[in-house]
Formats: structure tokens, C-alpha cells, sequence
């Protein structure tokens, strides 16, 4: 994890002087900023170990800083008034906080054409073929579009204030926050060359783990502070959020992510790799405590 990081903060770095081409030149410093956040990297590194995981022998860090270029835009248009309308991100002001709500949206937008030249690029230096590359695109933006993350984030804004079934929240974090965690593995493996059942495989790993990942951050919603968590603490309650926590109650939930774990693990038998760094990612995810 603290190798991927490296590497993924040296690729943002390369590429943000790039970024004062950006139309008016304040999109640009907007999303250096939020790009420059202290992030886990968690999903480029996962993009790093499946494909190391898979047989890639070349450098895809260009690949797994497209994928944090997306998960950025994500954060920011989250954190906007008309969304969850927060203050704090990654232990400082949100990006509409620190420039404006019109210039932090065009910084959010900007990122997605930004993360197509990042894949492009990446693609170029691992000598990916066309149809494999395209893959990859589709696989990201699918997963960024209707299909995947603004698909979950309709559904909550839609779930405030109810309480939906197990299924429904499964269903909204599937999108929401599980759909880009398995696909920087998808794209990892096809990075590497996999395909059919074998990328099926690491494709449910990554489900799994994305199902994991939101649960412990609804309970750590609820028992850590603003401080240690680098963002609002507290924040689902007082929005009436659907979420794990206040579903199953916080020790249950826990004991779900831990099975989804077990379950994602499980996922990659049938993968045919003999992994080491995918599992001990996984178990990150459910015991973290940030």
C-alpha cells in the first residue's frame, strides 16, 4: 500500500503541470488540489497488485492514477452543497470550500477527460492492443457513469430519510462506492491480459471488497472523530443516511464485512493466480480503523 501510494503521488505529480491548460486556469489549480490530497490510494493499488498479482511485468502506474483521477472527481462532487454538502475532506477544507461551487463542479468534470488520457498514456507504455485498452475504458467509465457510481449516488440521495432493506443498501453501495473498487481489479487484470472466468473471478473479488470497504465506513462514521478520520464524522446520522451501521447496528456489521472478506478471498481460487498481495489488501480494508 505505501509503495502504490508513492508511486501514484509521483505519477499526479508528472501529470498536474498539465493542468494550466485547463480552461480558465482555476479548474486547474482546483484539481491539483484536490488530486494533491492525502488519500490511501486504495483503489490504484489495487489496480497495481492485480496486475502484478496477474503476470504484468511493466509499469501501469499511469493506469492506477487514472482510476484515483476518477475517484477524486467523485469526492469532490460529493462534498457539494447540492449533494452531501460537506466541509472537510481528507483533513482539510473540501474543494467548493476552498475555491466556489462553480469552479470546484468544472474541477470535478475536468478530471474525467484528464483520467482518458491517463489510461491512453498508460496504455501506450504497456503496449496494451486496442481492443484490450478499450476494455479498459469502458470498464472505468462504466463504473464512474449511470451503471455504477452517480447510479448509487441517486439512489442515496433517494434512500434519506427511509430505511431500506438490506438488499437496497447492497444495492446502493454496490454502485455507489463498490463499482469503481472492483473495477481498478478488473483493470488490473486486463491490464495483464486476463479474461473470461479468470477476470469473472478477480471481478468478484473486487465486489466483495467494495461491499466491505463501505461497511466499515459507515461504523467508523459512527465511532471515530472528524480528526482521525480526515472528514465529517457523524455525517450519516445527521443526514438521515442510509447505511450499514444503522441497519444491522455496528458490531453486526462489522461481522458482514469480515464475511465479504471471506467471500472475496474465496473469489480468488478460482482466479488460477497464486496471490499473495490481493488477500492482505482485502483484510486491510476490513480491519482499518481509518
Amino acid at each position: 500500500m505505501r509503495q502504490a501510494r508513492e508511486a501514484v503521488n509521483e505519477a499526479l505529480e508528472r501529470w498536474i503541470p498539465s493542468l494550466a491548460d485547463e480552461p480558465g486556469g482555476v479548474a486547474g489549480e482546483a484539481i491539483a488540489y484536490s488530486l494533491r490530497g492525502s488519500g490511501k490510494r486504495l483503489r490504484p493499488a489495487l489496480v497495481l497488485a492485480a496486475y502484478r498479482e496477474a503476470g504484468g511485468t511493466g509499469d501501469a502506474t499511469d493506469l492506477a492514477a487514472a482510476v484515483e483521477v476518477v475517484h477524486t472527481y467523485s469526492l469532490v462532487h460529493d462534498d457539494l452543497p447540492c449533494m452531501d454538502n460537506d466541509d472537510l475532506r481528507r483533513g482539510r477544507p473540501t474543494t467548493h470550500r476552498a475555491f466556489d461551487v462553480g469552479t470546484a463542479t468544472a474541477a470535478g468534470f475536468s478530471m474525467v477527460p484528464l483520467a482518458a488520457r491517463m489510461v491512453a498514456a498508460g496504455g501506450r507504455t504497456l503496449g496494451i492492443d486496442g481492443e484490450r485498452l478499450r476494455g479498459i475504458g469502458c470498464t472505468l467509465f462504466s463504473a464512474a457513469g449511470l451503471d455504477g457510481m452517480i447510479a448509487g449516488q441517486v439512489l442515496d440521495l433517494e434512500a434519506e430519510g427511509k430505511r431500506p432493506t438490506l438488499a437496497a443498501l447492497m444495492r446502493i453501495h454496490g454502485a455507489k462506492t463498490g463499482a469503481l473498487i472492483a473495477a481498478s481489479v478488473t483493470i488490473g487484470g486486463i491490464a495483464a491480459g486476463l479474461a473470461g472466468q479468470r477476470l469473472g473471478a478477480l471481478r468478484g473479488y473486487g465486489r466483495e471488497i467494495g461491499l466491505a470497504f463501505q461497511i466499515v465506513d459507515d461504523v467508523l462514521d459512527t465511532t471515530m472523530t472528524s480528526q482521525e478520520l480526515g472528514k465529517t464524522a457523524g455525517k450519516d446520522a445527521k443526514q438521515q443516511k442510509a447505511s450499514f451501521a444503522a441497519l444491522l447496528g455496528p458490531e453486526p456489521a462489522l461481522e458482514r464485512a469480515q464475511e465479504c472478506v471471506r467471500q472475496a478471498i474465496d473469489h480468488l481460487g478460482a482466479t488460477g493466480i497464486d496471490c499473495n498481495l490481493l488477500p492482505g489488501i482485502a483484510r486491510f480494508i476490513a480491519d482499518r480503523r481509518a
